[in-house]
């Protein structure tokens, strides 16, 4: 898989060469990150932070990981630091010269990268102006047991689109086979992509992709293959929540249109380029697109607008929602209607009242015991919750947000209970212990 990278320099995106010489401002880091996130993973490096110490550039790194799910490098030096870009929901950090044992132990395994830069086989430190005495292979099979994977980049290709070392990517893959593995410097193909792929090494790629040498929907789309005669590929288009809405088939040319104007493009076997929702309304916004693991079929992720997914104006090809989402939009329908008559009406329109039922459901959920019991009163509570949601103009998929954000903390509150009211309006302080809190 190809992942693109954005490195950050005075606030701008630009590439150099080896590390050292601009080649292109690619000006505001923003809508890369936007354009870039629908198709994965994005490479954030802080190139002041890693050559100067200069950490000016952090708040505009959190603003990217609010737009796209980044891995984030450049000047991650200690246990703080590296905590404080988890909790910012970095979905993965890049971490240099500082990955000792003794830190990498202490964070979260899964979510830890290990760069390792070099330069005709040397491993280069201090943005990549001295040499260390450490050996590759050796640092690789130290660090393996304590990361998610390792970074290598080759400078004396980085920057130069001059291709891939393909058999110095194929030897490091055979020295760790059990930890990913992205490769960096010099890709400048879709078919380097596609072989890396091949053995299980991703492509970082930054230069390619900014002077226009390398198509991004044909970087992503190089790993998939097809056993159709038309050689399409299935696509299964699900929501926010990630439910299925419906099959329909991808080729390229629109992947590509997918990708470029963030609106879910499909291709008809009859009509060719298909841009869902251009006659009916129902439009989607594209999140993400995914290859499976085969490689022979993709997954949209999008933001449904309109009656629904299906032309028969329901919601999924598969019928309608049920549990949640359907209460959801039937709550969403009621208050749309302004329906005077109903209860949910009635609750929209006086938060006091709301605010009692969900005290009152809270508190018969927290003493229900037996299985039937607490299946009702969670009903009745998510029920009131969701017409707190509809009030707000909250959405199902925000809240599966706010719990995918909560979920990359590391840093974890005291999950000690706050104080309640009783039933005389007493303060009185409620017994916890303390634990982890989401």
């Amino acid at each position: 898989m190809i992942v693109p990278s954005i490195d950050l320099q005075g606030g701008r995106a630009v590439q150099l060469v080896g590390g050292r010489e601009m080649a292109i401002d690619g000006g505001d880091p923003r809508p890369l990150a936007q354009r870039f996130g629908r198709i994965g993973e994005v490479a954030v490096v802080d190139l002041d932070a890693a050559i100067h110490g200069d950490l000016s550039q952090r708040p505009l790194v959190f603003e990217l990981l609010e737009l796209a799910p980044c891995r984030v490098g450049g000047g991650i030096r200690d246990y703080a630091t590296a905590c404080a870009f988890l909790d910012a929901g970095a979905a993965r950090i890049v971490i240099g010269t500082a990955a000792s044992v003794d830190l990498l132990r202490r964070l979260p395994k899964d979510r830890v990268i290990v760069a390792l830069d070099i330069e005709h086989g040397r491993i280069m430190v201090e943005g990549w102006r001295r040499a260390s005495k450490d050996d590759l292979l050796v640092r690789l099979t130290t660090l393996s047991p304590y990361v998610h994977g390792f970074l290598v980049t080759v400078i004396e290709r980085e920057g130069r689109v001059a291709g891939a070392d393909l058999d110095l990517a194929r030897d490091l893959r055979s020295h760790c086979p059990d930890v990913a593995l992205t490769f960096a410097g010099g890709v400048s193909s879709a078919a380097e992509i596609r072989e890396l792929d091949a053995i299980s090494v991703d492509a970082q790629v930054g230069m390619a992709l900014y002077r226009g040498d390398l198509d991004l929907a044909e970087a992503f789309c190089a790993p998939l293959t097809s056993d159709r005669p038309d050689g399409l590929w299935p696509t299964i288009v699900c929501d926010e929540e990630d439910r299925a809405l419906g099959l329909v088939y991808s080729k390229l040319e629109s992947v590509r249109a997918s990708i470029e104007s963030g609106l879910g493009t499909y291709w008809s076997r009859r009509r060719g380029l298909w841009r869902k929702g251009e006659a009916s309304g129902a439009t989607q916004e594209v999140i993400e697109l995914r290859l499976d693991c085969d490689r022979d079929a993709l997954r949209f992720r999008v933001r449904q607008h309109g009656a629904g997914f299906c032309h028969l104006k329901q919601a999924t090809c598969f019928g309608d929602e049920r549990g949640l989402a359907r209460l959801l939009r039937t709550l969403r329908a009621r208050g749309d209607a302004h329906d005077d008559a109903s209860y949910t009406a009635k609750l929209l329109a006086d938060p006091a009242l709301l605010e009692s039922k969900l005290r009152e459901e809270a508190r018969e959920l927290a003493r229900a015991s037996s299985r039937a019991e607490v299946a009702h009163e969670a009903a009745d509570l998510f029920y009131f919750a969701g017409v707190a949601m509809q009030r707000a103009g909250v959405s199902l998929a925000d809240v599966a947000l706010e719990l995918d954000r909560r979920a990359l903390r590391i840093t974890r509150r005291s999950g000690h209970a706050k104080p309640t009211e009783d039933d005389d309006n007493e303060v009185t302080p409620a017994k916890g212990e303390q634990g982890e809190a989401s």
